[in-house]
């Protein structure tokens, strides 16, 4: 079956319409995951994790740092991409069923209101990053997904700066 043109719009919920799909998401009996980031220069790490955490719960919602937050903690030029079409990009996705923002430094006000089953995260991180007490506060479990070496937005856009220091 065809999808719709646009149908990567039906996928972007708003922080504001956000409750009201948890709410019948839980009615329907779903199990939901959640994983958060920038997915700046969506890469195959991106893929990577975005694939195991659709494979913890029934739906996936991903949430994606707005571009203040991400300007706060990652520099003045990022990110590369904007909100808009990083959403697009992220809800184009067959492993992602819904993609929202937040604009806060980390998404902890935004997991107490989804209160996930799972939330997914970078091996990296580990046990006890920022998302960890409040997914559990909550009966949550945290997932770590393996890291892919050399597969991040940094190690990408250093070699991409590299390649044009060169030709």
């Amino acid at each position: 079956m065809q999808k719709a043109k646009g149908h990567y719009y039906s996928k972007q919920v708003a922080p504001s319409d956000l409750q009201g799909l948890i709410e019948l998401l839980r009615r329907q009996g779903y199990s939901i995951a959640t994983l958060n980031g920038s997915f700046d220069l969506l890469h195959a790490g991106h893929l990577y994790i975005l694939h195991e955490a659709a494979q913890q719960a029934d739906r996936l919602l991903v949430a994606l740092n707005n571009d203040a937050s991400i300007k706060r903690y990652k520099g003045p030029h990022r990110p590369i991409i904007s909100l808009c079409y990083r959403l697009q990009m992220v809800a184009a996705l067959e492993c992602v069923d819904y993609v929202t923002w937040f604009e806060e430094d980390d998404p902890c006000a935004l997991l107490s209101s989804i209160r996930p089953d799972v939330h997914v995260n970078g091996a990296e991180y580990g046990d006890d990053c920022i998302e960890a007490e409040t997914v559990r506060r909550y009966g949550g479990r945290l997932h770590l997904a393996a890291r892919i070496p050399s597969l991040s937005t940094s190690e990408v856009v250093a070699a991409i700066s590299k390649c044009a220091t060169i030709g």
